[in-house]
């Protein structure tokens, strides 16, 4: 018999079958002798067990029901088991379907059937059994909630912890840590101070794994008081509860403490490890403080603890976050050379960096170590690689790598979608859109925010609208603030400031508050005389919804109010602050600079210095246009050089026109032409523009000539050059030029027309040069001939006439003189003050006559061109005299 049974079972099968279902095809003739004892049965099939041929196990079983035998529970342990280890589901359910084999009930044979289905992925399969059973014991509920822990499912963990106590038995050592680890990581606090009193009662506190998760709930859970408290009290403290202190200090922000503990395990005698070292560097990362982060990199080598990829990813993922991406992309090339392997975040932070800083190349490489990694699949990475690709233009690609990912998640979509809109194919992103709305991940808000942002900023605003109206309708999401922020941007950022504020008021009457976003993004349409009014609506709002202590807002509104001509409330605004950056003092002084202020602006500098505040080039290029306001000289060319000399800066194009601007004002002209002569970098129109400005100013014509020729090499279809250098030819008189003349001539068919914006009773109204068509036209051309008369300007240009606009005579009344008349003849008495826009430089006349009109009627005028905001004031501008 028993030489039968090895020739049975060892009559092997000549191609082993690659699906389960197959292997369990096995004919049954020759096994209705072979297991005839119940002793061989069992000995057998634990050997059929170790050695993985269940398909020929569950046919041994069958033989068994056959011949009426039975299998010892300890057996049928041994059979689930080999299923786990070899990940077979399905013979687990013909395991199952055999059960009855089983001497005598078992729990312990249940709970092995509740472990085989929950590590073989059917948990529905494991909890159905373990609900069946009519007696669970400890190792039954170790078992369900060991299933729920592994797929991190911590609130099911805690729901059978409740049922558990109900049932009447009580977690062990081994189980509470399980428990607790859910309470943390589901932030259920008042149930972890439960299982604390629980574990005190049954005299586990001092059992060291079960006391660190008592901590852990208390430091993840944010109870920081508690978990101190606890630390303080705990014996035997080992790394985990070290680590789990660190990480609550960490969490709060608190790195000092962290810090202090951190050294306060070297007193115990604990040496911290890897995971202590990038608790502590991570602290200082959340908290912006990378180079701090840098020096305990260094110093944790120096201890021969050797940084790991977490210890890396930290530091490049810091460094990225912080506005230092070069350094976090220079970090992870030293990283790979120091042959550490990144893993998915540490790709994710350096493809983001290359996307900020739109540098398609290194991105090229970090994808192709990504490739060879094998995690391009990740959908972190993919995510990452298509915003990227998307910000530096290559839209193929990022498809490619769209396409490439198969579980797809919201982000991957809206990624696309938004790198679409970028680059202005709305097409394209809608098509993706409408594809989305069909596929498995339906579109959230982010989703028809980045469609609406996308319409909008490219410039068609009724698909905006129609999306905006259609996202609650049709998308069944709620609209939220982000939704009106998108509309309120592209509205500011296509110049209808009037409906920008619809929105804006609309927004606030459906209930909707505004936020950071809405007003920082509202602010900067208007920042223009015409808005001041705009501008304190804006503020009543900022203060009913206490964000006048955020600090970018503060900042964007000093730097607002001066633009729309309220310096004063600029300076209000500032010295209010409780904190200001450098952004703050830039706004400020510029705002100075702006109005003329140079006094202002420069006794602001000598405070920046006197608080230990560094300069930077906004601020050195505001005090350059200061110094050439007050005609320092000499002070302003000393400051150009301590730019590089003294805070190791490189001036821009806009330092370099500063100097001219400085030169100009004192009419060094040959300075200003020397300085252009020896400059490092070309000069471009910003350079000419200066030079042909201060040639203008102080009449030298072979200045004018040169600078404005350079303009027309640069931009050749400029009108307003063409225009200045018909002018300035006209003066030389010079056979020489009359080819040039004729040829501009015959370009400058189309002059430059200019246009005036007043705001008069909230209601904004429009001028144009020459134009007669208003129903007070009569009136209005009376009062500019009076006033012409009285201020006597005929002949102020003394044949030196070199303007943007034609002459009056020849192209009609400047519209700022007709702006000027409406809103005096307008108004019962003369207005206190009197704010105008104007789309073109003003000419010498319409300055002449402004400065009479701010004398005679006693009222102040604030007068915004392209090349200056003027403040008249008694008869004087605050440009004096240069523009």
């Amino acid at each position: 018999m028993e030489n039968l049974m090895i020739t049975c079972v060892s009559k092997p099968p000549v191609v082993i079958p690659t699906k389960h279902e197959n292997l369990s095809e096995f004919p049954q003739t020759h096994t209705k002798h072979t297991f005839s004892y119940t002793k061989n049965n069992n000995k057998h099939l634990k050997y059929l067990a170790r050695k993985g041929r269940l398909t020929e196990a569950v046919n041994a079983l069958d033989s068994i029901a056959l011949s009426g035998s039975e299998v010892r529970p300890n057996t049928f342990i041994d059979l689930l088991q080999a299923c786990i280890d070899f990940g077979s589901l399905e013979l687990g359910r013909k395991l199952h379907a055999r059960i009855h084999l089983v001497k005598e009930s078992d729990p312990f044979v249940e709970t092995k059937l509740v472990s085989m289905y929950a590590k073989c992925g059917s948990f529905a399969d494991a909890r159905k059994v373990f609900d069946e059973m009519s007696e669970k014991n400890l190792y039954t509920w170790s078992a369900m909630i060991g299933a729920y822990t592994r797929e991190s499912r911590w609130k099911k963990v805690v729901e059978l912890f409740f049922l558990m106590m109900e049932d009447g038995v009580l977690p062990d050592d081994f189980l509470f840590p399980r428990i607790l680890q859910a309470c943390a990581n589901c932030g259920d606090a008042r149930t972890g101070r439960l299982l604390h009193s629980l574990v005190i009662r049954l005299g586990m506190v001092g059992l060291t794994r079960v006391s660190n998760s008592v901590l852990a709930v208390y430091a993840k859970c944010g109870k920081l008081s508690s978990a101190r408290r606890f630390f303080d009290c705990t014996n035997g403290r080992d790394r985990v509860t070290w680590n789990s202190m660190l990480l609550a200090y960490c969490q709060k922000g608190d790195s000092d403490e962290t810090y202090r503990l951190f050294n306060g395990m070297w007193g115990e005698g604990i040496e911290p490890c890897i995971v202590s070292w990038n608790i502590l560097i991570n602290s200082y990362n959340q908290l912006g403080q990378c180079d701090v982060a840098l020096g305990l990199m260094k110093e944790m080598e120096s201890s021969r603890v050797s940084p790991d990829v977490f210890t890396w990813t930290s530091v490049i993922s810091g460094l990225a976050q912080n506005g230092r991406r070069w350094h976090a992309l220079f970090l992870f090339k030293e990283m790979l050379l120091a042959g550490i392997k990144p893993n998915g975040v540490t790709i994710t932070s350096a493809v983001s960096a290359c996307a900020s800083l739109k540098v398609l190349k290194m991105g090229l490489e970090i994808h192709s170590t990504a490739l060879r990694m094998g995690i391009t699949e990740n959908v972190l990475v993919g995510n990452s690689l298509i915003d990227m690709y998307a910000k530096c233009g290559e839209l193929e690609a990022a498809r490619q790598v769209f396409d490439l990912i198969e579980e797809k998640d919201v982000y991957t979509w809206n990624s696309m979608i938004a790198g679409y809109c970028q680059s202005g194919y709305c097409g394209k992103a809608y098509e993706l859109f409408i594809k989305m709305q069909d596929s498995d991940v339906k579109p959230n808000v982010i989703t028809w925010n980045t469609m609406i942002s996308g319409y909008i900023q490219n410039g068609d605003e009724d698909q905006a609208m129609d999306l905006f109206q259609q996202i609650e309708r049709d998308g069944k999401i709620r609209r939220n603030t982000a939704s009106w922020n998108a509309l309120i941007a592209g509205f500011v950022q296509l110049g209808a400031i009037d409906k920008a504020f619809g929105v804006f008021r609309k927004m606030q009457s459906c209930s909707v508050s505004p936020n950071s976003v809405t007003i920082l993004s509202i602010l900067p349409g208007c920042a223009n005389l015409i808005a001041a009014r705009k501008v304190k609506e804006i503020h009543g709002c900022i203060l009913r919804r206490n964000l006048e202590f955020v600090l970018s807002i503060s900042n964007s509104l000093i730097d607002t109010y001066a633009k729309s001509g309220n310096i004063l409330y600029s300076r209000s605004i500032f010295d209010g602050m409780s904190t200001q950056d450098i952004i703050s003092w830039n706004s400020i002084i510029g705002g100075y600079v702006l109005h003329g202020c140079s006094d202002a602006a420069l006794d602001l500098f000598y405070q920046m210095g006197k608080l230990g505040l560094k300069p930077n080039r906004g601020t050195f290029l505001s005090i350059i246009l200061a110094h050439g306001i007050a005609k320092m000289v000499d002070e302003g060319k000393h400051i150009f050089s301590s730019i590089i000399d003294n805070y190791g800066i490189i001036p821009t194009i806009e330092h370099y026109s500063a100097m001219i601007e400085l030169y100009g004002r004192s009419g060094q002209l040959g300075e200003a032409m020397e300085f252009t002569e020896v400059m490092p970098i070309e000069p471009d129109s910003s350079i000419w523009t200066s030079l042909l400005t201060a040639s203008r100013i102080h009449k030298d014509i072979a200045l004018a000539v040169l600078a404005g020729e350079r303009l027309l090499d640069l931009e050749p279809g400029n009108a307003v050059v063409s225009q200045l250098m018909f002018q300035i030819y006209s003066l030389c008189g010079k056979l020489d030029y009359s080819s040039k003349l004729r040829k501009l001539g015959e370009e400058n068919t189309l002059r430059s027309l200019g246009h005036s914006w007043i705001e008069v009773r909230n209601t904004v109204h429009k001028f144009i040069t020459g134009d007669q068509s208003k129903p007070c036209t009569n009136l209005l051309y009376s009062w500019v001939q009076n006033t012409a008369r009285e201020v006597n300007i005929d002949d102020h240009h003394g044949g030196f006439f070199i303007e943007e606009e034609e002459k009056e005579d020849t192209g009609g009344v400047h519209s700022e003189k007709l702006a000027l008349a409406f809103a005096l003849i307008g108004s019962p008495s003369s207005p206190q003050s009197i704010r105008i826009v104007k789309n073109t430089r003003m000419c010498k006349n319409c300055h002449l006559t402004a400065k009479h009109v701010s004398l005679k009627f006693g009222c102040e005028i604030y007068l915004s061109d392209t090349k200056y905001l003027h403040h008249f004031k008694n008869g004087y501008c605050s440009c004096r005299d240069y523009w």
